[in-house]
């Protein structure tokens, strides 16, 4: 069994839990988690690498166990989840680390490694897009939002954070979907029902538009600094389409590409494929 140790750490008075794994003198490897989980979503993946690497696997502000003030107290925006893991990664003496990003993680660390290119060693995106062309339809209701910020338009978000709708997430694009286990959606869904979750999530989505307005900026930073990049995929994914993987040669064209017939949450059924690739991308 792999021992995992489950912590936090006091970011400048705001608490940010965090799994850790692996031999402290191994190289780090960040784990960055997106929509609507949190750290658990790499209870499968952990395992799998921590012989190799030092992992630290930290829930976003506002999600999972770390501190979730409301959207009165803290502003939820992207770059503010950026701020806190940033300073994060200082707290815990991360300060050169490979760093996996799926989902929000995605935007999160492209700050990360944008604002501080000589501490990020490595790049492994699952479904974490950084061009237009990766957005799927599926998109369409929080664009309208962007356009048009009535509360009408926020309240039809709300259908995003139904339970139904985050095993969708899960499912959706899966082969089998018995293969699915239901722990991290349960979580998931336990955490979006909190008092207060909502318009967390609600102001994401509102902000989700700075992501976008950064995509030049984001390949900028590819295209200059030329970061060793794996990106592994769920190609059924119904929000990022394959298209925005491919992409990612077109700035870094190193870049090693990888398909799994899977849908939005790839390690849920391909963990192992998934590992097998950092290995192989990481060892070389």
């Amino acid at each position: 069994m792999t021992a995992i140790k489950y912590q936090t750490a006091d970011v400048d008075g705001f608490k940010v839990f965090y799994r850790e794994s692996g031999p402290a003198d191994a190289p780090k490897l960040l784990l960055l988690h997106g929509f609507p989980s949190a750290g658990h979503m790499f209870r499968d993946l952990i395992p799998l690498l921590a012989d190799r690497f030092h992992i630290i696997a930290p829930d976003l502000p506002g999600f999972g166990q770390s501190d979730m003030p409301t959207h009165e107290k803290f502003a939820y925006t992207f770059d503010n989840l950026a701020n806190v893991i940033g300073r994060f990664t200082e707290v815990v003496g991360f300060d050169r680390f490979a760093v996996y990003v799926f989902d929000y993680g995605a935007p999160t660390g492209f700050r990360l490694a944008t604002r501080h290119p000589e501490r990020v060693t490595a790049i492994i995106s699952q479904n974490g897009n950084a061009y237009e062309e990766g957005l799927s339809d599926g998109w369409n209701p929080i664009r309208a939002y962007w356009r048009d910020p009535s509360q009408a338009n926020r309240d039809a978000l709300r259908a995003f954070l139904a339970p139904e709708t985050t095993r969708w997430q899960y499912t959706h694009g899966v082969k089998d979907i018995a293969a699915v286990s239901p722990d991290g959606q349960s979580l998931d869904n336990f955490y979006l029902a909190r008092p207060g979750a909502a318009d967390v999530q609600l102001d994401l989505f509102g902000d989700y538009k700075s992501n976008i307005a950064l995509y030049p900026a984001f390949q900028q930073y590819f295209r200059t600094h030329k970061p060793r990049f794996l990106a592994v995929w769920g190609k059924n994914d119904p929000f990022f389409l394959p298209p925005g993987a491919e992409a990612f040669k077109r700035d870094i064209p190193e870049a090693d590409v990888r398909f799994f017939d899977t849908g939005h949450f790839a390690l849920e059924t391909h963990a192992k494929e998934i590992a097998d690739a950092i290995h192989d991308f990481l060892a070389r």
